[in-house]
C-alpha cells in the first residue's frame, strides 16, 4: 500500500490486490467520507438545486448533497444539515432510500440516499463560501424527461430520482 493524499476528507492509495481469479493487479482507492443525497419533494414537485462545479467548470442541476465529515453525526443529521445548508430547508419526515456507490471502479465513496418531506423554509445555516447554488423547483412529472434529455446528468441525482419517483411510474 503507498498513500498518495491523505487528509480528513480524502485519502488516495495504491493497493497491490488478489482478485478471486488469483491475479494480481495494482489498483488505485480513491476513499472519500461518506455522503449523503436528499431529495426535498411534496406532491407535485422536486426541488433540485442549481450548483457551480469548478471541477467541470459548469453549472448542474442535482440534490442537495454532502460529506459526513463532522464527528458523531448520523446520516440523518447529516441528510438535514445538508438539506438546510443547500436547499435552504427542513423537513418534518427523512426517509432513508438506501444507498449507491458513485463509482466503484476506483472509489470507496458510499452515497446514502433519504427523500426530504414536510417541507418548510430554514435560514439556519448559511452555505459554505464556495457553494454558489440556486434552488430550482421542478414538476415531478417531468423529472424523466430532464433525465432523458440529459438536462439532468448528475449521477447520484438520477439515482435517488429513479429510487424515490420510479416506483410511481
Amino acid at each position: 500500500m503507498t498513500i498518495i493524499y491523505d487528509t480528513p476528507r480524502l485519502v488516495i492509495e495504491t493497493k497491490d490486490i488478489t482478485l478471486p481469479n488469483g491475479k494480481e493487479r495494482k489498483y488505485l482507492f480513491v476513499q472519500p467520507v461518506e455522503a449523503v443525497c436528499i431529495l426535498p419533494t411534496d406532491e407535485e414537485y422536486v426541488y433540485l438545486i442549481r450548483q457551480y462545479r469548478a471541477v467541470i467548470d459548469s453549472y448542474i442541476l442535482e440534490v442537495p448533497a454532502g460529506g459526513m465529515d463532522k464527528a458523531g453525526e448520523s446520516r440523518e443529521d447529516a441528510a438535514r444539515r445538508e438539506l438546510a445548508e443547500e436547499a435552504r430547508m427542513k423537513a418534518e419526515e427523512i426517509i432513508p432510500r438506501g444507498f449507491v456507490y458513485s463509482s466503484p471502479g476506483f472509489c470507496t465513496e458510499k452515497l446514502w440516499l433519504f427523500e426530504a418531506r414536510g417541507l418548510s423554509p430554514c435560514e439556519d445555516l448559511a452555505m459554505d463560501e464556495d457553494e454558489i447554488i440556486e434552488s430550482v423547483k421542478v414538476k415531478r412529472d417531468d423529472v424523466f424527461g430532464m433525465i432523458t434529455s440529459g438536462e439532468i446528468s448528475d449521477a447520484k441525482t438520477i439515482a435517488l430520482l429513479t429510487r424515490v419517483l420510479a416506483k410511481e411510474k
